[in-house]
């Protein structure tokens, strides 16, 4: 860890966001705590982000990275930003969004808390999320510090929302995003594989990011059309979900039985658009089989459902 030359690099990949990334920079300005790089990954923009980062550049109190790629996607980008991090922590922030005044300080705070000795275990600290009016974004969690798995607070903990947080640059750098996947890939993909690996998280009831609603978001991805045009991500984490996490089904069964019709679901989308499924990627486990048989009428009336949805929306 020596050679790293900042405790935080805060990453943003960003495509034609030039008129939001000023919340972005107008945010890092503001924080306490200043060991910091931030890293601007440009997918590509044809607007004005490259002449707003360049002036930002030759004003800035801390060090900030343009790197420019061709068109390729924010999965691309992001991994692009990971292996040129010079931070110990990396903070993924959208072009979108902003930190809260003093997110890093916290971060490396509750990273201090850490006894040192069990460090090595640990891959994050996860806050929460506030919309700028203060409302928290889903759940808090159960405890305000809680050391466990990402894989144990969705399915044992059952928290949902926005989170958010900072991840060891090291073990990114580890378990990248699948970029021979087109188009849009779940972060959670990444971080279940990183918690299957035995890694755990500090979550802690703390605000570190200020989010954004906006019309492009993920979160709004999986609705009528959308469903059909990010079929083979959705796909992929109904597949992880039934495959390779069935360990915390005695948790939340009905989640599992939902993930299971969602793989019939996409996988009816990708055929539609005859797109292949992901190579090496099938159910091994036999209970996996059963669930997704057993819900397969289940996940093609949401095919349907997302059909009509999407003609409705065509001819409206």
């Amino acid at each position: 860890m020596s050679n790293w030359r900042h405790l935080f690099s805060v990453v943003t990949p960003t495509y034609n966001r030039g008129h939001t990334l000023g919340r972005v920079y107008d945010s890092l300005r503001e924080q306490s705590f200043q060991d910091f790089e931030w890293v601007v990954v440009d997918d590509g923009s044809t607007d004005d982000t490259r002449t707003r980062v360049e002036a930002w550049q030759q004003e800035s109190s801390f060090p900030i990275r343009y790197i420019w790629q061709t068109n390729q996607h924010k999965k691309t980008a992001f991994n692009n930003g990971v292996r040129n991090a010079r931070g110990e922590w990396l903070v993924a922030l959208d072009s979108d969004d902003s930190l809260d005044t003093n997110a890093l300080y916290n971060m490396a705070c509750a990273w201090d808390d850490i006894p040192p000795a069990s460090r090595s275990r640990y891959v994050a600290i996860t806050g929460l999320c506030a919309r700028p009016d203060g409302r928290i974004v889903g759940d808090m969690f159960p405890n305000d510090v809680l050391d466990t798995s990402s894989l144990d607070m969705t399915f044992r903990y059952h928290v949902r929302g926005e989170k958010f947080g900072c991840l060891r640059t090291d073990v990114l750098r580890q378990f990248p995003f699948p970029e021979d996947v087109p188009g849009f890939v779940p972060e959670s993909l990444v971080w279940r594989a990183i918690a299957r690996a035995g890694y755990l998280t500090r979550f802690v009831n703390q605000v570190f990011r200020v989010y954004y609603d906006s019309r492009d978001s993920l979160s709004r991805q999986g609705r009528g059309a959308e469903s059909a045009r990010h079929a083979i991500g959705l796909w992929l984490l109904a597949h992880d979900t039934v495959d390779r996490c069935l360990s915390w089904f005695r948790y939340q069964p009905g989640s599992f039985f939902m993930a299971a019709a969602r793989y019939t679901r996409f996988d009816l989308h990708m055929r539609s658009r005859g797109l292949a499924r992901p190579a090496g990627r099938r159910l091994t486990h036999p209970a996996a089989r059963i669930l997704v048989c057993l819900m397969w009428p289940v996940g093609a009336a949401l095919y349907l459902r997302d059909r009509l949805q999407a003609g409705r929306a065509a001819s409206a």
